[in-house]
């Protein structure tokens, strides 16, 4: 038994080398499959209506290139302004703090510094070019990053066309792999199970998501937060990581607020806000559209969003939640990793129906002495 212990323990440890060698590889593979969840039934219920299938998919894969299209154009203004006002928000959040220090001579030394560098700006003005030097830095680092994701951008959406235009035909082959007809009747419930329950969770995400995103930039804009748009649409993406992209967002906000609203009074409304919407979005909205059967134990669910992450990075964030989902959905049909299906999930396990068997009563001393 220990000898099998190990060889497991060797094998997961390979396993997680390897996927974090090729992740370049796998992550477009798991993000088109995932898109493809979400588009088959789309696909499918169209070609039910006459429709062919290469033609379905055609369209949705240059509907999702277009819709990443206006978005990158869309945000391409607000993100540029962002970079460009950072120094400015900056300088206005360092000074807001000053407000919290009341002795004289913290109030002294911050103004010696900054006459000292008003001085220096004035009698050496090359020095104000190396500052914003420093902005094409980041862009020349996006240029340099942008032929790599092109390509991985690319290979993602080919293998979605051929995913959605290829029907039911991995289905097929994997029934036709099965031996008995028991077997092949599990492989298809699993599959279609994975698949419709996978589906049903992603686009209900999304939604939910996208809904979050337009209450959040309406909020901000009603505070007078720049670029409400911005942030509306951070909110909806950071929101398909559970419990850390909140978080993120609630700071990303709270730091930009601090550095435009004139007081920090005002600008605690914006952090609150958002808060607010997405403890009503967590505790309420999603429970109630997702339901408990796909619901995660939030113990797993952070564990797996942090080992996701600390592999793939992002990426490995954004898609862990799906990848959860489909581990539970998969190990409910087997009988032997049932367990693992209850661990992951927030139900409790179902309790066993057949009556306990009482113990038999002691013997008589009758009976005893007829013995």
């Amino acid at each position: 038994m220990q000898y099998h212990w190990t060889l497991l323990g060797i094998f997961l440890i390979a396993l997680i080398a390897a996927l974090g060698y090729a992740g370049a590889f796998v992550l477009p593979v798991l993000l088109a499959v995932m898109l493809a969840l979400i588009l088959r039934p789309i696909v499918r219920f169209l070609a039910r209506r006459g429709i062919p299938e290469i033609v379905t998919s055609g369209g949705l894969v240059l509907s999702v290139i277009a819709a990443a299209g206006l978005g990158f154009y869309f945000l391409s203004a607000p993100v540029s302004a962002l970079i460009t006002d950072l120094p400015r928000i900056a300088n206005r959040i360092e000074t807001k703090l000053t407000d919290f220090r009341t002795t004289s001579e913290h109030i002294q030394a911050i103004t010696d510094k900054i006459e000292k560098i008003t001085k220096q700006d004035a009698q050496r003005p090359a020095e104000v070019q190396k500052v914003e030097v420093a902005q094409p830095g980041l862009l020349s680092s996006f240029a340099a990053n942008a032929p790599d994701a092109a390509a991985r951008g690319l290979f993602t959406l080919v293998l979605l066309l051929f995913l959605l235009s290829s029907g039911d035909m991995l289905y097929a082959k994997i029934v036709r792999a099965m031996p008995t007809l028991t077997d092949k009747k599990r492989a298809l419930g699993i599959a279609l199970d994975i698949e419709r329950e996978l589906s049903r969770y992603l686009g209900t995400i999304a939604l939910i998501n996208s809904g979050l995103a337009i209450c959040v930039g309406l909020a901000l804009w009603a505070l007078g937060v720049p670029n409400p748009v911005l942030w509306g649409v951070l909110a909806g993406v950071l929101n398909f990581i559970p419990y850390v992209g909140s978080l993120v967002g609630i700071i990303l906000v709270a730091t930009v607020a601090a550095g435009t609203m004139p007081t920090l009074s005002q600008a605690a409304m914006a952090p609150l806000a958002y808060l607010a919407l997405t403890t009503i979005e967590g505790q309420f909205i999603t429970p109630v559209l997702v339901g408990r059967r796909l619901a995660l134990n939030p113990v797993t669910l952070f564990l797996g969003i942090a080992f996701w992450g600390w592999l793939w990075g992002v990426i490995g964030m954004l898609i862990a939640v799906p990848l959860m989902v489909a581990v539970k959905i998969f190990c409910s049909h087997i009988e032997g990793l049932a367990t693992i299906s209850d661990f992951l999930s927030t139900e409790e396990a179902p309790e066993d129906d057949t009556p306990p068997v009482s113990p038999p009563p002691p013997p008589s001393r009758g009976n005893a002495a007829a013995t």
